[in-house]
């Protein structure tokens, strides 16, 4: 699937389940292992686990893979990789923390984000 297209199932898929501040990264050079990160909170554990949930069957709706999904257990923290296409799901107090943003936030990519709720896209 191309790269672009499965970016807009993604965040779409995470808008549908009402994600906060999500942010999406071109990680192409900074990795040989994926070219996008996708990052996006949920207020609760219940939330990012259905968030990862929303992501992996709108993917794979969309005739896309997923390789895997990490942290669903406890839901702080949910790891979603869909090969070229990483999605880190994450409480606010786990993602200020980690601040991933910082690590991969060299090359912001522009999408609209059409939920108010959602935040922005990446600048």
């Amino acid at each position: 699937m191309d790269i672009r297209k499965l970016q807009r199932v993604v965040v779409d898929a995470l808008e549908d389940v009402k994600a906060h501040d999500i942010k999406v990264y071109n990680t192409t050079g900074l990795s040989d292992l994926f070219d996008r990160v996708v990052i996006a909170s949920g207020t609760s554990n219940r939330q990012t686990r259905a968030l990862a949930s929303r992501v992996c069957e709108k993917v794979k709706q969309a005739g896309g893979i997923v390789v895997s999904v990490e942290g669903e257990d406890t839901g702080e923290w949910v790891l979603v990789d869909l090969g070229d296409l990483i999605v880190h799901l994450m409480q606010p107090a786990i993602r200020s923390y980690y601040n991933l943003e910082e690590l991969w936030g060299g090359k912001p990519v522009r999408m609209k984000i059409t939920s108010a709720k959602a935040g922005t896209a990446a600048r």
